[in-house]
């Protein structure tokens, strides 16, 4: 049996914060997370993306920012349960719960602390007769490594933050970089969409608009995409990748039995101290839910502050809770 005082369901960035602002207040933590190493998405999905609104980082790639959260929390020694996910919660006293995942690992703690962003989570995959034949054979629905693309003609697809993005990442590295959109406006970040358009105006990227992808043809890989516009005949485009990046879809698993307020597949919290209706469980970053709520790392950050204030008082109420600086305290005095 595992013991600690808070249990972070989900081991990404901002669970990995947690630990930090738990340690400063001498509170130890444990974490599980389904998949088989720490990151969450920024090391499953996206360890090479550049991320651009981490304070003090005018760029960082995901992976390097999940690096250095693992060296900040490393001084409070945190635990680790990977590759496993939590399946059953049960009061077992006053203030403690018992957790099993589903492989049969038992942890007690005080608090619970959801961090798990989406939940599990599945690419969406567009409705094209035939695309799983070519799954891992030049069809991806994420980016984890862009050396992967190095030389190659690829076609992504997709109007949003990540089909631009990595349009402007991948054109130095691929051979070809065409973006292909069903409209002719794009929904992401305008700095991006700037950078898109001057890309195209360059020749560097091809940009088609007003069309989409609806046909894959090859042999033991893919060999081209057939390419349906808005007016006119549909017609093939040779490439060696097709990356559909049309977004997630959340599940959030054994979450949604647990008795949690769920609005949207997301947990709604008191942003107080994003507390849920059942006492001495939390629920911070992506998953939980309030009004204006931003899904934001930055944002994700700020709420677990707050949140292991309140699990301290929750933990230990007769004891005074004494807010310190570190930069004036220093971690190793803590």
């Amino acid at each position: 049996m595992i013991k600690t005082d808070i249990l972070i369901v989900g081991a990404g960035p901002v669970g990995l914060f947690t630990v930090f602002e738990a340690g400063l207040l001498k509170l130890r933590c444990h974490l599980v997370d389904a998949l088989p190493q720490t990151g969450g998405q920024l090391s499953e999905i996206y360890p090479k993306k550049p991320i651009y609104d981490i304070p003090g980082y005018p760029t960082v790639l995901a992976g390097e920012l999940v690096d250095n959260l693992m060296e900040q929390i490393a001084p409070f020694k945190p635990s680790f349960t990977l590759g496993e996910r939590v399946e059953e919660i049960e009061k077992s006293g006053e203030k403690e719960f018992t957790l099993t995942t589903n492989k049969g690992t038992k942890i007690q703690a005080s608090i619970i602390a959801i961090a798990g962003g989406l939940g599990s989570f599945e690419p969406r995959k567009p409705p094209i007769e035939g695309i799983e034949n070519y799954e891992d054979a030049g069809v991806h629905y994420m980016v984890r490594d862009p050396e992967t693309f190095r030389d190659k003609n690829i076609l992504i697809a997709g109007g949003g933050d990540s089909a631009l993005d990595w349009t402007i990442e991948l054109a130095d590295i691929a051979k070809q970089v065409t973006l292909i959109h069903r409209r002719s406006s794009f929904r992401g970040a305008l700095d991006s969409v700037d950078k898109v358009m001057e890309l195209a105006n360059a020749n560097t990227v091809q940009l088609i608009t007003e069309a989409q992808a609806v046909g894959l043809t090859g042999g033991d890989s893919l060999k081209e995409v057939i390419i349906k516009p808005k007016e006119g005949d549909p017609y093939p485009i040779a490439v060696d990748n097709f990356i559909p990046l049309f977004g997630l879809t959340p599940k959030l698993g054994p979450i949604a039995n647990w008795g949690l307020g769920i609005q949207k597949s997301a947990i709604e919290v008191d942003t107080f101290d994003y507390s849920t209706n059942v006492e001495g469980i939390y629920a911070i970053g992506d998953i939980n839910t309030y009004p204006g709520k931003l899904k934001l790392i930055l944002c994700g950050f700020h709420e677990a502050t707050l949140m292991v204030q309140s699990a301290f008082k929750y933990i230990y109420p007769d004891q005074k809770l004494s807010f310190k600086y570190t930069t004036v305290t220093g971690i190793q005095e803590l």
